[in-house]
């Protein structure tokens, strides 16, 4: 019977150790789920002021060809015609220049004068010249009368006559060599003999190299300026000979200038060349869509150029965050007052990425997100991601 009385006060015993541990579960659950319903863990927000430390960008999906690109490297280059090598035709010392790297300069502005004495001696030879040309002119007319009065000999109008142009060709060739080196034959009379030779902008356009210092002598074939007309900037890109053939006319060209993730500028191919170069390359030349005169030839591009007419909805690669080995976007929202503050509001988007490209991804949305609306955050996710999760490690 003392058996009997042992065993059932055990049984009682564990039933009220059970009772009670359940009756203090259930508050500690029922705050559980309080907490739970208090936290938004998708939802973000940010003050003005936040938002522009974080340097956020918003920007809506857009259609791109991500598929079978052919990914190509080149520069910035100028056609022949917008680039000028400026030299001495005489040669000489410098006397005067002005001009320095980066400056703008006008077709026919003065940049340089030269000082040689063989510039003296072609304007004396010139003037010398043209004075007796017209004395044998005279003399030519004088004897074309005497010659038709049959007061002279055939032979002396035959012999004034050849003297007289010989010095009228000499004439020529010398105003002609005072014209390469920029001088107006016209301009130039006897007592105006100048030793300085001026040297004119052939072109107008930025200077990009000089090789002049005063004092210095310059011979004939050295390049003193270069001069360069950005106008008419293309894309000068190098190709491979065995992609030539998946290239054709009127291809887009999306590329990117240094120091940018993103190929945001586009262009157009306008030539293919038809030379394979030593090391089996190709040159193909691309009219830029905007063209910008800011910027300088010899500038590295990278390129993409779409080999088919596949487009799929894409976003910056700055747009996708992963967290917890999930891919998200941040959907911003819209602006909610909270007392005196305004907050931003965005809300973590899932989405599938697919192929990147460029500095884009192909990404798939959930069912109901307007595209054409909605904006998401371009720049600054990870920034985001950062803030909501450490307001979050604080809450809890």
């Amino acid at each position: 019977m003392k058996r009997t009385l042992y065993i059932h006060a055990i049984y009682l015993l564990g039933f009220l150790l059970f009772s009670s541990c359940g009756r203090e579960a259930e508050p500690a659950h029922g705050a559980a789920e309080e907490h739970s319903g208090e936290e938004q863990e998708d939802m973000a927000e940010l003050t003005e002021q936040q938002y522009r430390v974080a340097g956020i960008a918003l920007g809506k999906p857009e259609m791109r060809n991500l598929s079978n690109t052919l990914t190509l490297t080149g520069e910035l280059d100028l056609p022949p015609q917008n680039m000028a090598s400026v030299s001495a035709p005489l040669g000489g010392f410098v006397k005067s220049t002005e001009l320095l790297e980066g400056m703008h300069v006008k077709k026919g502005q003065l940049i340089a004068k030269i000082e040689n004495a063989d510039f003296v001696t072609l304007q004396q030879d010139y003037l010398e010249a043209r004075s007796r040309l017209e004395y044998l002119e005279l003399e030519y007319q004088r004897q074309k009368e005497l010659a038709e009065e049959q007061v002279t000999s055939d032979k002396t109008f035959q012999r004034t006559t050849a003297e007289y142009r010989t010095a009228g060709a000499q004439v020529e060739g010398l105003a002609e060599r005072l014209r390469i080196i920029g001088v107006n034959p016209a301009t130039l009379r006897e007592g105006k003999i100048s030793r300085i030779l001026p040297i004119y902008s052939p072109i107008e356009g930025y200077v990009t190299y000089i090789s002049a210092s005063i004092g210095q002598y310059v011979n004939p074939t050295d390049v003193l300026f270069r001069i360069a007309d950005t106008e008419h900037l293309h894309v000068e890109l190098t190709v491979f000979e065995k992609d030539v053939a998946a290239l054709q006319k009127g291809q887009l060209v999306r590329y990117s200038l240094p120091n940018e993730a993103v190929a945001d500028h586009e262009a157009t191919i306008y030539l293919i060349g038809k030379e394979i170069s030593e090391d089996r390359t190709v040159q193909v030349h691309a009219h830029m869509e905007e063209e910008d005169k800011d910027l300088v030839p010899g500038m590295y591009v990278q390129a993409q150029v779409a080999l088919d007419g596949q487009q799929v909805l894409t976003l910056p690669e700055t747009a996708v965050v992963n967290d917890k080995g999930k891919d998200f976007l941040f959907l911003y929202i819209g602006e909610e007052k909270e007392g005196q503050a305004v907050m931003k509001q965005f809300r973590m988007v899932p989405v599938q990425r697919g192929v990147e490209e460029g500095g884009y991804v192909q990404v798939a949305l959930p069912a109901g997100v307007d595209t054409a609306a909605a904006n998401f955050v371009t720049k600054g996710a990870y920034s985001l991601l950062s803030k909501m999760r450490n307001s979050g490690e604080g809450h809890h």
